[in-house]
């Protein structure tokens, strides 16, 4: 993603070869930008931010416990919990979300 790339020319890491092209830069999962001299131009991107979610829709809950489960005792598990609808999960696991 764009955001990725958006590094101060200090925060770069090399990421390519001296003389790599734009296009070479970009295949090999690196950003590219030839604006500052004396700093790597191909440069390894910022890590995907991501964070853990409760899915809001009730059909794609994955089970993390068993009929009966206690709030406490799923949320111990590290999962979600919502004692509705009927018929779905009521403690399930989280989503990973990119930022």
């Amino acid at each position: 993603a764009r955001c990725q790339c958006k590094l101060t020319p200090r925060e770069r890491r090399n990421c390519g070869y001296p003389g790599i092209s734009a296009v070479e830069c970009r295949k090999a999962g690196c950003c590219f930008n030839a604006s500052v001299p004396g700093v790597p131009w191909c440069f390894a991107p910022k890590p995907k931010r991501v964070r853990k979610v409760c899915p809001n829709d009730s059909y794609i809950r994955i089970n993390c416990g068993f009929p009966g489960i206690t709030a406490r005792d799923c949320e111990r598990r590290g999962c979600c919990f919502k004692s509705h609808p009927a018929g779905v999960p009521w403690c399930f696991y989280h989503r990973i979300v990119e930022e």
